[in-house]
């Protein structure tokens, strides 16, 4: 009895302190990622940072993301390379600016008259099977992973001279995307290949005479409009095309539940960007005092478009991918074309 009574006192002496000492729990350290957008900071705090601060204030101390603006660890040219690498844990580009080594990066950025407005770009991907064209071709080249892709602006030009004519196209030294300048070359456009944050200074000092590069509410918000006198209401395309990167030994050591995260962040984001973009162009079109709008007659225009079926043809014929993008964008014209008004002018 006495020897009980013993065990008793002294197992209850220990619970008790048991419930008096709380115990430590040590809280794993959060994963960490660095992420670079195309985008300048001014833009980026538009475009990429709303993703960032989601992911980062939704993972509750389980992930944070460091965000980088254009060229700061690395020139937009390098972002494919980088993210391969593990440089970089994430990137969001077109896959064109970063000089993706795919078939399908000529389609990013801008493809002449490929879109129309914001809302064709998740159309083509999730309706008409471009997604399934981009997952093959970046699991086919390795170590970078394709999330998603989202459709942004129009392209436009912002100039110091008016543009209201074909002919005022001549000599322009503009800043724009690689296969937007291929194509504007015929024009007698002279692309010009710049870091993205000179491109203002060197409007500035006389190095270019503008870009074709985004719509008015970049131009507005960036600082493009204080430096340009106009805004040409033809567009070489009716919306950019941009997408989201991981890179592929990163995304597959990332939890399920964090994927999850990640991806509905992302899509959030693609949500902001859409009412974003397209109420800016409307009212800064409307009431926007920087910029003057210009606008070439649709007639003359017209040679812009019969010579962008020309360019689809040729991408066509470099290879069965590219046939095969191409005929998605012909496929999916045709139906807007038939479907009238609000998808086609007429």
């Amino acid at each position: 009895m006495t020897s009980r009574r013993n065990f008793l006192r002294t197992a209850g002496m220990a619970g008790a302190a048991s419930l008096a000492a709380p115990a430590v729990v040590r809280a794993q350290a959060p994963i960490r990622w660095r992420m670079q957008t195309y985008a300048g900071s001014t833009l980026g705090e538009f475009v990429t940072k709303p993703f960032v601060d989601a992911v980062n204030e939704a993972a509750n101390g389980e992930m944070e993301i460091e965000l980088f603006y254009a060229d700061q660890i690395v020139p937009t040219g390098e972002l494919f390379r980088a993210l391969q690498a593990g440089t970089i844990d994430a990137v969001h580009s077109d896959d064109d600016s970063m000089a993706a080594p795919v078939e399908v990066s000529v389609f990013g950025g801008y493809f002449p008259f490929a879109t129309r407005s914001i809302l064709d770009v998740p159309v083509l991907f999730q309706q008409y099977g471009l997604a399934d064209i981009w997952r093959d071709q970046y699991a086919k080249a390795g170590g970078v992973v394709w999330l998603s892709a989202a459709g942004q602006d129009p392209c436009h030009f912002n100039t110091k001279k008016p543009i209201r004519s074909l002919s005022d196209l001549q000599g322009l030294r503009l800043y724009t995307f690689p296969t937007a300048g291929r194509f504007l070359a015929q024009f007698g456009v002279v692309p010009v290949s710049i870091p993205y944050e000179d491109a203002e200074v060197a409007v500035q000092t006389g190095e270019l005479d503008g870009m074709a590069w985004s719509g008015i509410t970049e131009d507005y918000t960036v600082g493009w409009a204080d430096v340009t006198d106009y805004f040409t209401t033809n567009n070489i395309s009716g919306a950019w095309i941009g997408s989201w990167f991981a890179n592929e030994r990163k995304w597959a050591d990332l939890p399920d539940h964090l994927k999850a995260l990640y991806m509905s962040c992302m899509e959030a984001s693609h949500t902001f960007r859409n009412q974003w973009y397209w109420g800016g162009e409307a009212k800064l079109r409307a009431s926007g005092e920087k910029l003057e709008l210009t606008t070439v007659p649709a007639a003359e225009w017209n040679e812009v478009e019969e010579a962008a079926k020309k360019f689809w043809d040729e991408i066509a014929a470099e290879s069965e991918t590219k046939a095969k993008v191409v005929q998605i964008f012909k496929d999916y014209n045709a139906v807007i074309n038939k479907s009238g008004f609000p998808y086609s002018a007429s």
